[in-house]
């Protein structure tokens, strides 16, 4: 072959390339739907010592989990005044948790406010917020005390203490 053929060559297998590259790169994969983990149930016992209620949770990553002692509960987004039992009030929060799946379907159908007459410290439980993969509890208690608040897996669960 003489040289400008070998030119004249690479010059289409450059442009060929160039140009199948970009008709065969595939479109960029789109990022899934991070997982909620959904509340299912919500458990109340009394043991020794406290008073354990525990959000039932679908699989996903385990939330991160925070609460506060608060002179009201509000409700989220709204922030509305949620009536409650109870002397003091307590507002927990799991991120990223939600009381409905991806469909926007409720997950958990149970009561939305309710006392919790067998329990010692908790009077009362209610659902406050739903907001974002943001979910908000709260309590209604008898007296100031110890708060522990954590997770556990496998099967997910925000467990919430509450000292006698």
């Amino acid at each position: 072959m003489s040289r400008p053929t070998r030119r004249a060559l690479a010059a289409i297998t450059i442009l060929l390339a160039g140009a199948g590259s970009g008709l065969a790169a595939a479109a960029p994969a789109q990022a899934a739907d991070p997982v909620v983990p959904a509340m299912t149930n919500i458990r109340t016992g009394l043991n020794t010592g406290f008073d354990r209620i525990v959000l039932d949770l679908s699989s996903g990553p385990a939330p991160a989990v925070s609460y506060q002692l608060v002179d009201e509960l509000t409700a989220d987004p709204s922030g509305e005044i949620v009536w409650l039992t109870g002397e003091y009030f307590i507002t927990v929060s799991a991120t990223p948790a939600a009381a409905h799946n991806a469909a926007g379907q409720p997950t958990y159908t149970g009561p939305q406010k309710f006392r919790t007459r067998n329990l010692a410290n908790v009077m009362a439980v209610a659902v406050t917020g739903d907001f974002e993969a943001h979910l908000t509890v709260g309590l209604g208690v008898r007296a100031r005390s110890a708060v522990n608040v954590f997770t556990l897996t496998a099967p997910n669960r925000v467990v919430i203490d509450v000292a006698h």
